[in-house]
């Protein structure tokens, strides 16, 4: 082997005389030996599919002679139609071997096997005819007769000498092809052999390029490894620096946007509990005042009775009066109307009391609470939207309270928040469900929104709510919880209400809250809350609403 500086001509120049002899070289080896594999494959499948097309041609035609025969024996049509049946066959399989073995059809032989076909046809056709016009016998004697067993024997020793041509012709050209590919094989081989020395050549020039090319490259590295080390550095500060800004910008936005909704709340707590105080004044008094209205009323009926006992005999003019006044009815109406009154002003205590339990949401101390006063001063509030604008049906609220819940220790203007957010999804819901169900005209169904109480243990309660709406997918359901999440167009949402209620539960009372919903079969929402913020030995006895899960 002969040294690279000794080379009259460069490294690249002999790599590119070794790839072109190369191409030169393999190229038109690989074009034949591909050309005679291939057309080796060709002839197996022809010799193969030959073979059976053959098979197949001796089998056809022992049907059709036995079809006929038979037909002439028994006389039933079926036979004849069998034969017609299995002839189309037969016709398709000549014409394929025709195809596939186009000489082996050309020769004497096979014009006298033609010959005899169309004799023993002819013949059985003329058997076909006889057997209808009832010569039975006629037809059996044709089919038996010396000249039909004759050609039949010609037409069966020409078909076997012609399979016997065709697997000799195709066995001399498998042998042919088999030579073919061996030449081509070794043409191969010999020409791997002079290029070997060639290809050995070059590896050693690219080794030694690859060095020299190698040292060049340490230096390089060497060089940009100081500079590079650099340049990650001040990267990897500045990208820690981006991070904190980042995480520093969502966390001034997500305290921004919750204060801005604590103040909301606030607010609407702090209008509630004014409203309330305002209502409550004239309310009491009213209601105060009623038990001596009744009472003086009462004594001015008994007036009234007594003085027309006494003197509506004598004077017509208090009997006329009385008449126009219809002071019956009045006698009889009054008292209802007091109660009416009395019954109407009952219901405005009520609703002052709710509102004022609802208007805890400014209050910042844990104290004991009646959850369940939560739950209906939070409806009362939404009611308006439980019924919804014209047009809308309302939507039925189902209470299954557990009469034996204990009272919590919780923020009570907090959980009130929570149950705002969830119901108020709740509502959206159930109004989307429903423009849906008109738009595609189909059967509404009562919307409704079931609320669940339960003791779980001794240690926790559980408040389930729960809707028949279209339900969440399953990759919303996974976000639910995140802050800024939120499906509703752009203005009717922040995707705080869930993040907000996620925190009051979970961080500030040390709670859980998870979502079941699926795709068409509603919404419900699970609070697991602890009755006592700070355990205590005392605990709660099991009830009938225990859950037992």
């Amino acid at each position: 082997m002969y040294a690279p500086t000794k080379l009259k001509f460069s490294p690249s120049h002999l790599v590119t005389i070794t790839v072109l002899l190369t191409l030169l070289l393999f190229i038109p080896q690989i074009w034949l030996n591909w050309q005679a594999y291939y057309n080796f494959n060709n002839i197996t499948k022809n010799e193969f599919r030959l073979q059976k097309l053959s098979d197949e041609i001796v089998y056809l035609d022992e049907v059709l002679t036995m079809s006929a025969r038979m037909n002439a024996a028994t006389g039933n049509i079926m036979w004849e139609k069998r034969y017609r049946q299995f002839e189309q066959k037969l016709d398709g399989a000549i014409q394929e071997s025709i195809k596939l073995a186009p000489q082996a059809y050309n020769s004497e032989d096979a014009k006298k096997i033609d010959v005899a076909n169309q004799k023993l046809v002819k013949m059985e056709y003329q058997s076909f005819d006889l057997v209808k016009d009832n010569k039975q016998q006629a037809a059996q004697q044709l089919l038996s007769s010396r000249e039909y067993e004759n050609q039949k024997q010609i037409y069966a020793d020409g078909v076997a000498k012609r399979r016997l041509n065709i697997a000799l012709e195709l066995q001399q050209q498998v042998i042919y092809y088999r030579q073919k590919i061996f030449w081509a094989i070794l043409g191969s081989i010999i020409s791997l052999i002079l290029l070997i020395p060639s290809w050995l050549l070059v590896l050693r020039l690219l080794q030694e390029y690859l060095k020299a090319k190698k040292i060049a490259q340490l230096a390089l590295e060497e060089t940009n490894l100081a500079l590079e080390t650099k340049v990650a550095a001040r990267t990897e500060t500045l990208n820690q620096k981006n991070i904190e800004l980042e995480n520093t910008l969502q966390e001034l936005q997500s305290t921004q946007i919750h204060l801005i909704q604590t103040e909301k709340m606030s607010s609407l707590g702090q209008l509630v509990a004014g409203v309330a105080h305002e209502i409550n004044n004239p309310v009491n008094f009213i209601y105060g005042n009623l038990k001596y209205a009744r009472e003086y009323t009462q004594q001015l009926m008994d007036l009234m009775n007594l003085y027309r006992q006494e003197y509506s005999v004598t004077n017509s003019q208090i009997n006329t009066k009385f008449k126009e006044l219809d002071i019956e009815f009045i006698l009889d109406d009054l008292p209802k109307i007091l109660s009416s009154m009395e019954v109407g002003a009952d219901r405005i205590r009520e609703i002052v009391l709710t509102l004022r339990n609802f208007s805890r949401l400014d209050e910042a101390e844990m104290k004991p609470v009646d959850i369940h006063e939560g739950i209906d001063s939070t409806l009362l509030i939404l009611q308006h939207n439980l019924k919804g604008k014209t047009g809308q049906q309302e939507i039925k609220i189902i209470k299954d309270y557990c009469e034996n819940i204990p009272q919590i220790e919780c923020y009570a203007g907090g959980l009130n928040q929570v149950f705002m957010n969830i119901l108020n999804n709740a509502i959206d819901a159930l109004r989307e469900k429903e423009v849906e169900e008109l738009k595609q005209e189909i059967k509404q169904q009562t919307s409704y929104i079931q609320i669940q109480t339960q003791v779980k243990n001794e240690k926790y309660i559980i408040i389930r709510i729960k809707d028949n709406g279209f339900g969440i997918p399953e990759e919303v359901k996974s976000k639910l919880f995140d802050p800024f999440f939120t499906t509703k167009p752009v203005g009717k949402g922040t995707g705080l209400g869930l993040s907000i209620s996620y925190q009051i539960i979970v961080d500030k009372h040390k709670g859980n809250i998870i979502c079941n919903s699926s795709s068409g079969n509603g919404t419900e929402f699970v609070i697991e809350l602890p009755i006592k913020h700070i355990w205590e030995s005392d605990f709660v006895s099991e009830s009938s609403c225990v859950d037992r899960e």
